[in-house]
């Protein structure tokens, strides 16, 4: 690399990223101009313990502490030369999900994240009694879902928060959370910016009515967008996320965000008519809106940008993982025969095959519920392949369908927005491991929404890059500078992007999958029922 990334590096003019995903948490350092410099990550996966999703707070800080100490060794690969701290710091993590804390900021009960979906009960009275669709995996549902079951624990709470929000009051002792991530604990008001003081109102009445007396008002983190301060590295938050003392106390850092929020400023998705599919373990659709809805929709959640502007989220909770599986067990295959091989070449083999497929699947037929799926009313999930006697048995058509599988609940809701709604878009941009062989699941992506779908290099760092860009942007952007502007002028400008338009076969294709793959929902049921 040039002399001048190593300056910007021991300059400290750079800006750290750090984001918690569902299997890689990431960190990303970037220079002045945005690009990154070095990169550092450990993997990590959730686990089922008492019939829910959790992760170990332990594991977050081993997770992070691995993810610096990683990035800080590729600085010195890289540049040659020591990192001495950072000039800007953020953090984004998973959306949703239940962190409890007491007045001492003990945890009262394990961290139930958003692939959690036992708060039915709760999701319905909520979205009925607001009038905008509540979902599973909020932390307002955790939290009524916990009241009316009862929960001991409700007596004690102090405050909630995300996990973004947890890490970055560990950080610095702000309760505090970006608006986009604050969007998917309780709903904002799109013309304050603040939590909706009519539903904060009629929540305490309701719990109120279930024998439990609080304020939510009170146990919800402040809010705060894109571009304010939000506090800064305490000499505990140092020693935290940097045992060894490379980072030092007073690093300024950016409202934590939620992935979906990083998402969309990775994919400069954050102006009205533009959106994004992210694609993991979880898949989701952003779609930043011109307008009001004209209902309520239990497909659609109504978050917001990292700069409060209003946004239709499509969330599937089951995404690729189910294509790993996949993937594993031919590298198994082919070890067993002898042959050592390179994960990522068998992903690219396999998906580069599905381009041969039948363009409708050949009669087979995948469901990749491994959790539940709330978009298809399932509380459960049981990953399931099944075919026709007379399909079309070959490896490219079983690719197809897999992938095709991985892309067919978000095709339900965004037919809603699309179709129902009549929602408008002018660009929809993707990001994820999904998209990581060039032109497959894009291109079946595209076949999906039929829509031109765009993935570009600057993007390849995902929500780490992005969270480092809000970092950034907080701390170098004009007077009055809007994010939109800030990333079109200043992040994006002569950034090249590779377009794939819909081909007709394949949303024909695409179509005629749909219609068997709503036609073979009641076999999931049964096999939840009965497996």
């Amino acid at each position: 690399m040039t002399m001048d990334a190593g300056e910007a590096i021991t300059g400290g003019r750079t800006a750290l990223g750090i984001e918690l995903g569902s299997t890689r948490i990431k960190a990303v350092l970037v220079g002045p101009d945005h690009a990154p410099l070095a990169v550092g990550s450990y993997d990590w996966e959730n686990q089922f313990v008492d019939r829910r999703w959790t992760y170990s707070l332990d594991a977050v800080w081993a997770g992070v502490q691995d993810s610096i100490a990683a990035l800080a060794d590729d600085v010195r690969r890289r540049h040659g030369v020591e990192l001495p701290g950072v000039g800007a710091l953020g953090v984004s993590a998973m959306m949703h999900g239940y962190l409890a804390f007491d007045a001492d900021g003990e945890l009262l009960t394990p961290f139930r994240t958003w692939r959690n979906t036992n708060t039915g009960r709760a999701t319905e009275r909520l979205s009925a009694e607001f009038g905008v669709n509540i979902p599973h995996r909020w932390s307002v549902a955790h939290l009524y879902q916990a009241i009316l079951d009862g929960e001991e624990h409700v007596g004690r709470l102090d405050h909630l928060t995300t996990l973004a929000g947890y890490v970055h009051r560990q950080l610095t002792g702000e309760k505090v959370l970006g608006v986009g991530d604050a969007s998917g604990m309780f709903p904002i008001d799109a013309g304050t910016g603040a939590y909706s003081a009519p539903m904060l109102t009629r929540f305490d009445e309701l719990a109120a009515e279930a024998g439990v007396e609080l304020t939510l008002a009170d146990l919800l983190p402040r809010i705060a967008s894109a571009g304010e301060p939000a506090g800064e590295l305490t000499q505990a938050g140092a020693q935290l996320l940097d045992p060894s003392g490379r980072l030092r106390p007073g690093i300024p850092l950016c409202p934590p965000e939620g992935d979906a929020g990083t998402g969309m400023v990775a994919t400069n998705s954050v102006a009205p008519r533009t959106g994004n599919v992210s694609a993991g373990t979880s898949i989701f659709a952003m779609v930043v809106l011109e307008g009001d809805l004209a209902r309520m929709h239990h497909e659609i959640d109504l978050v917001t940008t990292p700069a409060g502007d209003p946004v239709a989220m499509v969330h599937c909770n089951n995404g690729a993982s189910e294509l790993d599986a996949w993937a594993g067990l031919f590298t198994e295959f082919a070890r067993a025969l002898g042959t050592e091989v390179d994960p990522s070449t068998v992903f690219e083999v396999l998906f580069t095959a599905a381009l041969g497929g039948a363009s409708d699947g050949g009669g087979m037929l995948a469901y990749n519920y491994l959790s539940g799926e709330p978009i298809t009313g399932l509380e459960e999930g049981r990953p399931l392949f099944v075919r026709s006697p007379d399909s079309r048995f070959d490896l490219a058509t079983f690719m197809r369908t897999h992938l095709f599988a991985s892309l067919a609940t978000l095709r339900i809701g965004m037919d809603v927005l699309q179709k129902t709604e009549g929602v408008r878009l002018d660009r929809m941009f993707a990001h994820g491991g999904l998209f990581r062989t060039r032109g497959v699941a894009q291109r079946f992506l595209a076949a999906a929404i039929d829509t031109p779908v765009s993935v570009g290099d600057v993007a390849a760092e995902g929500g780490a890059w992005g969270i480092a860009v809000l970092a950034a942007f907080a701390t170098r952007r004009a007077p009055g500078q809007s994010l939109a502007d800030y990333l079109d002028t200043t992040v994006f400008s002569g950034t090249a992007l590779q377009t794939v338009q819909p081909e007709p076969a394949d949303v024909a294709g695409f179509d005629a999958f749909m219609q068997r793959y709503v036609a073979g929902l009641p076999v999931e049921r049964a096999a939840v029922t009965n497996v």
